[in-house]
């Protein structure tokens, strides 16, 4: 559907010195994607994306769109490819002098289509996001939430197959946010409507992509499905990024830092264990007891949802015998669970930092 071939967007800051906004990035987004592109400010995210519908020509590389390579396009063909591609923004870029009939209807004023046409069109897109009684209203009469309903209405004007999301949610309140990511998880679905996301918040990439790409200075650091990105993270950005969103490591720290909760005997044993699929329902730590004599006390626990894939994290003090709890941190990885022992290192790390934050 979009294939970004070996993407560089360079910009000249003055005779002596460029900007690499963008640096040799490749990525494959399918037909049917809510891909998104998660990053801090200046990381490049932006200006990658917007090389999607070339309101940024790459310095370098090929941007292939439904089979099309857009750079080779004339200036025509390019406004009518462009018409395909559909764009959101932070600040909704609505009209306030027209009404949100007239603000949807924009995009289609020099179509073939009859003044009924547009007419019957703006009422059903209206609709489809939730505002048909505010047709006649003005910009200013809205909420947030509503001017970006009114946005995605007017990006879907001319039927398109991508929508660009830049920064969509980011002036939104979280419940408003939450309203707006369930309409385009409805749209992508209803409309098969290839969604990219650009974000800072991994929490809006948890709610509703099934791909994501990670960027910092300009390069593509990691990228991959939800699943494996959130179980697996490669990068200690991508890990900073998941806890934004699901706050393991948090709990875990507070666990760790709490001078009554943390008591461990001589041969006990701190690990965090990480459950993905069908292991995450298994009663697997009632039978370390009956199985292998180890005693697991719970510290903290999180359960989510992934993609439909239940992915749990514990925080678990493994007590016995040493052999014993090693046949049965054995037993836990021979049955998909990820196990890392926590040794005393770490936990003075985790306190330290902790005492570094107070």
């Amino acid at each position: 559907m979009i294939s970004l071939q070996d993407i560089s967007v360079t910009f000249k800051a003055d005779k002596n010195k460029a900007i690499h906004a963008v640096q040799h990035v490749s990525l494959e987004v399918d037909k049917g994607d809510v891909y998104g592109i998660v990053g801090y400010s200046g990381a490049g995210k932006s200006t990658l994306v917007r090389t999607i519908n070339l309101l940024q020509r790459p310095t370098e590389g090929k941007v292939i769109v439904s089979g099309k390579d857009m750079m080779a396009l004339n200036d025509k063909d390019l406004r009518e490819s462009r018409k395909k591609i559909g764009m959101i923004f932070q600040h909704f870029n609505l009209m306030r002098s027209r009404t949100i009939h007239d603000n949807v209807a924009f995009p289609l004023k020099n179509s073939s289509l009859s003044k009924q046409a547009i007419h019957d069109k703006v009422t059903d897109l209206l609709s489809l996001v939730g505002l048909s009684e505010k047709a006649n209203a003005y910009p200013s009469q809205l909420s947030g939430g509503q001017k970006q309903r009114v946005a995605i209405a007017r990006a879907l004007a001319n039927d398109p197959e991508v929508l660009l999301c830049d920064e969509a949610t980011s002036a939104l309140d979280p419940k408003t946010t939450s309203s707006i990511l369930a309409l385009l998880k409805e749209l992508n679905k209803r409309l098969n409507l290839t969604i990219v996301i650009i974000t800072h918040e991994m929490q809006v990439v948890k709610e509703i992509c099934n791909k994501v790409a990670v960027m910092e200075d300009g390069g593509v650091i990691e990228y991959g499905s939800i699943l494996d990105i959130f179980t697996k993270p490669q990068n200690q950005l991508t890990k900073d990024f998941i806890d934004t969103a699901t706050h393991v490591e948090h709990g875990i720290e507070t666990v760790i830092t709490h001078p009554t909760i943390l008591n461990l005997n001589e041969h006990d044993v701190l690990t965090k264990l990480s459950f993905v699929g069908g292991s995450t329902g298994e009663p697997l730590i009632a039978k370390l007891a009956n199985t292998f004599n180890v005693q697991g006390n719970i510290l903290f626990g999180n359960v989510e949802i992934l993609q439909d894939t239940p992915v749990g994290t514990l925080l678990l003090v493994l007590s016995g015998t040493p052999e014993a709890i090693a046949k049965a941190v054995r037993y836990l990885q021979d049955n998909g669970v990820t196990v890392e022992i926590i040794t005393e290192e770490i936990i003075a790390e985790k306190k330290n930092k902790g005492g570094d934050e107070e």
